[in-house]
């Protein structure tokens, strides 16, 4: 069987480079390509002309910044912008940030998990070939459609996922030969981690959702390590600090318990990620168990997103 994500990269290899990027980065064709189907703000984007070209060291000088598109606000980079700022150079190596949410609870958060081309590659590829369904769920006794598409893979044997009254299909991990992949990658990022489920979401706009809750089901044991990979338009990340006494108590649905619906808190018990464009996302520890978290609705997010979230099943 021929793996589609290698095709496609051995085409775009093949293809001669005319504005002196470097195997790897990305043609002035593409990257308006990618504009336009990925822009996710809505903002329209100054045009440049093609004389503009990158300095031989992908530095950030005058010559680099006529090649930026940015928003009219100039508040925002858009997608070609992070392409000018790749190279292979040691300062845009995978950023590694760690926060410690306290009480055995932590985050880790690599913004450069995947390179820019090669993620946008995986997006396409889940986009068009995961068999995405948006199944009616039960929330607080009513039946209503989940906000966003889903698909779930694991590997056989394992109990089977149940959530809000729903049970989705389990597909095999020889169905779709790119999210092995991408777990290789997790696995070099992250030694010693194993995960044997994932739970494919798509949110195709500023109106899809997932709202508060926590993957505290016991099928992930106590300290379940999660690790979430985003393609696409960048989305809100947001945590609060569950109430003491609900720590260890309850279950989430789609919407969550009407108990888990906090007050405004203090910062130290709030935390929000913009969570980017082949960005990887772990939460570690005691996290599902003291924590809730969400990607709220954005009216500027119009783009698709698309999330990978691999667990393990015990």
């Amino acid at each position: 069987m021929t793996n589609p994500l290698n095709s496609t990269a051995a085409n775009r290899s093949n293809q001669p480079s005319s504005d002196g990027i470097s195997d790897g980065q990305i043609t002035n064709e593409e990257a308006e390509s990618l504009i336009n189907k990925k822009n996710c703000s809505g903002h329209k984007l100054k045009e440049v002309t093609d004389s503009d070209t990158f300095s031989d060291n992908g530095k950030d000088d005058s010559d680099t910044k006529k090649r930026f598109h940015y928003h009219q606000d100039q508040r925002r980079m858009s997608l070609t912008s992070i392409v000018a700022v790749e190279s292979p150079s040691s300062s845009n190596a995978p950023s590694r940030k760690t926060i410690d949410l306290g009480h055995g609870s932590d985050l880790i958060y690599i913004q450069r998990f995947l390179p820019f081309q090669q993620s946008w590659t995986f997006f396409d590829y889940l986009d068009k070939h995961i068999p995405w369904t948006r199944p009616t769920i039960r929330v607080f006794g009513r039946s209503c459609l989940q906000p966003r598409d889903t698909c779930y893979v694991a590997s056989s044997g394992l109990t089977a996922l149940v959530y809000s009254g729903y049970r989705p299909t389990s597909y095999s991990w020889d169905d779709f030969p790119p999210l092995k992949e991408i777990l290789d990658a997790i696995y070099k990022a992250l030694p010693g981690s194993r995960f044997n489920s994932l739970l494919l979401n798509r949110y195709k706009g500023a109106s899809d959702y997932v709202a508060w809750h926590a993957d505290d089901e016991k099928i992930y044991g106590p300290t379940p390590e999660i690790a979430s990979v985003s393609f696409g338009c960048e989305r809100d990340f947001v945590l609060k600090k569950k109430k003491d006494e609900e720590s260890s108590q309850g279950k989430t649905g789609d919407s969550g318990p009407a108990k888990k619906r906090l007050k405004r808190s203090s910062r130290e018990d709030q935390q929000s990620l913009t969570l980017k464009h082949g960005s990887l996302l772990v939460m570690r520890g005691y996290t599902q168990r003291d924590w809730i978290h969400s990607v709220p609705k954005r009216a500027k997010a119009e783009g698709t997103r698309i999330n990978l979230t691999f667990r393990l099943v015990l």
